[in-house]
């Protein structure tokens, strides 16, 4: 099994002395290529860490993590942000578009920090707006879409550089049930399609229900035997 992420012993700590906060507390797991897995826990339990760490975006205190058999410690900070830039797409619970953007140029926004030629860019980007359906609002601001819309453009930026792993944080904490249903299924569809593994922040049922497989955190710890594959 072709495995994009395994964690070892990583632990997080925040602060310094008695005032200091163990956010991650050994915590190990494995995410295979094309899976669906969501995290569940409290607020506090760890959640948000653990997907930053796995996004790149932060360094553990201890253990050991590789991202598609890359020893990420080893790498520098220019190669861990070619790598986020390259291979990771991020959802984020309030969408974080950029406001003075269209639709179109928040799509396409990963492909322009990527130096893509822009033939692709403009290639790619009218290909999955219509696959998620926003071809009609391509030049609309964020403020002139639905949150089903501003969430559709999430995902349609998070998936247009065809990454190897999706980093969502509560991405339907913000919509109705309808709307959430909607960008789950859009979510699936596209995990399937591109192959792309997603690792999901949730303690939506909803969500929680149509994951591949489920892992709990509790102050920082994983507390189910499922967290390895």
């Amino acid at each position: 099994m072709s495995l994009r992420l395994q964690l070892s012993g990583i632990s997080k700590r925040y602060g310094e002395g008695a005032a200091s906060v163990l956010a991650l507390d050994s915590v190990s797991l494995a995410l295979a290529a094309g899976e669906f897995l969501v995290v569940e826990g409290p607020s506090g339990s760890g959640k948000s860490t653990l997907l930053s760490i796995c996004g790149l975006l932060e360094s553990a205190d201890e253990g050991n993590m590789r991202f598609d058999g890359v020893a990420v410690e080893r790498l520098t900070a220019e190669q861990r942000c070619g790598q986020r830039r390259r291979s990771i797409g991020f959802i984020f619970q309030h969408h974080q578009l950029i406001p003075a953007m269209t639709v179109f140029e928040n799509i396409a926004y990963p492909l322009v920090l990527n130096r893509e030629p822009r033939a692709r860019i403009q290639s790619q980007v009218e290909l999955i707006m219509d696959r998620v359906g926003l071809g009609a609002r391509r030049n609309h601001l964020p403020k002139r879409l639905s949150g089903g819309e501003r969430q559709r453009t999430a995902i349609a930026r998070a998936l247009i550089k065809r990454p190897r792993i999706v980093i969502a944080d509560e991405p339907s904490a913000s919509l109705d049930h309808q709307r959430a249903h909607e960008c789950l299924t859009l979510m699936r569809e596209l995990n399937t399609e591109i192959g792309a593994s997603f690792l999901i922040a949730s303690h939506d049922p909803f969500v929680i229900g149509h994951c591949d497989r489920k892992i709990i955190l509790r102050d920082g710890r994983l507390v189910n035997g499922a967290a390895v594959v």
